[in-house]
């Protein structure tokens, strides 16, 4: 028997050359974590002291059978993977084995490429159970635990945290993970949460592949050797090796054209991929994470994004949601965002009045944390009193409200009452718009001012007229 690390593939078998074979062939497959035994009493002892979590057994050894083995490995460590092989094709024997819970029966002489690709069935099933036992747990918990990997994401909302215990969990996998999110909600920031989570002991390496030439993204994914084409001089080394025990974050996924998505497709299943003008296969150790503002779903119904690919990157997915969605994380960001913005202009931090507030969880913010991010520091750099001015975020609410609009004037003028027999007149218009303003504002007749460009005081005399007209 031989031992090489914890963990690994424990191959059972008497025959020598056999065991030497499935070695070298896995090991080449980048399973370089291989037991061997020649007997069952090897076998059991490996078992017991170096918790493999795969065994490829043979049913005929020296000193017992292999299912007596498999029957022992299903009562006392069912955590652990068997996948029979031997020289006999005996249906009722396979039956049996499988009745004893081994997870395939492969016959001799062996299919290495059949071999390993049960094996990835079998890791990748086993890296999901682990990963499923750990977000249960982490949802369980109503904090996350590594909270200064968070601290650049500024938030007091259920949901982002829920977000961040989610992160915590999945981290340590080494399947692709997928960040969604509408501009400026923080994927770049979630990447390196992340990544820091996982613990690897290489970097971060980002590239943005929206609309990168195919030729283009493999030399800067993979590399190239000298001579590989006209001008490249000298072997230069890619993001991926750039990357090595580390993670890359290809930013902008949804635009990667579709050649290129066979390449990265690749990458993810085979693990390997060679530099540019040479024939040598290199094993990647790299964490893909993948980040887009677009709806990949959409995409793959519009044939502009492979499906295959799709479901390679959706392993797990982090989907951030927009700040008009957790609205009760405004006066937490104003908050930092003010103590940020006073430090970098060397001013006193302005107070934030209550209609400043209002106006702002009445705003959809297109645009999101960044937006709101870049309104404050406009606001407190040409502030001038203690108190921060409505005027800057006015202004700017305005001049987006004002080019949402330039392209629906035309079809909201003439389509708003097309399917209207009858005009209404303006006075039930106007009743109708501020009781919508008031419904989306909760009642609060000075956020229902802001949404629709009038005084509190008219909605306020409306609403007194109106209830004096209910009482006569």
């Amino acid at each position: 028997m031989k031992k090489k690390s914890i963990s690994p593939i424990l191959i059972v078998d008497d025959e020598e050359a056999l065991r030497g074979m499935l070695s070298r062939a896995l090991m080449a497959h980048g399973m370089d974590n291989i037991l061997e035994a020649s007997n069952g009493l090897d076998a059991r002892f490996l078992i017991e002291s170096e918790k493999p979590k795969i065994v490829l057994l043979d049913l005929v050894l020296p000193d017992c059978s292999g299912v007596d083995i498999l029957g022992s490995i299903s009562e006392k460590n069912p955590e652990i993977t068997v996948i029979i092989v031997s020289a006999s094709a005996d249906v009722e024997m396979a039956i049996k084995c499988m009745k004893l819970g081994a997870f395939d029966f492969i016959t001799k002489p062996i299919s290495i490429p059949l071999l390993t690709a049960c094996l990835k069935r079998v890791m990748h099933m086993q890296e999901l159970t682990v990963e499923n036992e750990l977000l249960s747990k982490e949802i369980l918990r109503d904090n996350p635990s590594n909270t200064k990997v968070f601290s650049e994401i500024v938030t007091n909302n259920s949901g982002m945290k829920n977000l961040f215990k989610y992160c915590e969990a999945i981290a340590c996998s080494s399947y692709p993970v997928l960040i969604t999110g509408e501009t400026g909600t923080g994927k770049e920031l979630f990447a390196k949460a992340i990544h820091a989570l996982s613990n690897r002991a290489g970097s971060l390496v980002t590239v943005n592949v929206a609309g990168i030439d195919p030729n283009v993204f493999a030399d800067t994914l993979f590399g190239h050797v000298k001579g590989a084409y006209t001008g490249a001089d000298d072997t230069r080394k890619g993001l991926i090796e750039e990357a090595e025990r580390g993670t890359i974050l290809l930013d902008e996924i949804g635009d990667l054209c579709m050649d290129s998505q066979v390449k990265l497709l690749r990458l993810i299943q085979e693990n390997e991929y060679s530099m540019l003008g040479s024939n040598t296969k290199r094993t990647s150790n790299v964490k893909i994470i993948a980040s887009t503002n677009h709806n990949l779903l959409e995409l793959v119904d519009g044939r502009s994004f492979r499906k295959d690919l799709y479901y390679r990157l959706i392993t797990h997915h982090v989907c951030i949601p927009p700040l008009r969605d957790r609205k009760d994380d405004i006066s937490t960001l104003m908050d930092f965002f003010l103590d940020t913005a006073a430090r970098e202009f060397k001013k006193q931090k302005p107070s934030c009045p209550q209609e400043l507030m209002f106006l702002l969880e009445s705003f959809n913010f297109p645009g999101n944390v960044r937006e709101l991010k870049s309104m404050v520091l406009n606001a407190v750099g040409e502030g001038k009193t203690k108190t921060l001015s409505l005027e800057s975020f006015s202004t700017h609410i305005k001049q987006v409200s004002s080019f949402k609009n330039m392209h629906i004037d035309e079809e909201y003028s003439t389509e708003y009452f097309a399917g209207l027999k009858k005009l209404p007149i303006l006075r039930e218009v106007s009743e109708d718009l501020i009781n919508e303003a008031m419904s989306r504002s909760g009642q609060n007749q000075t956020k229902a001012a802001k949404l629709i460009g009038i005084t509190q005081q008219t909605i306020s005399n409306r609403t007194r007229k109106t209830e004096e007209g209910s009482t006569r």
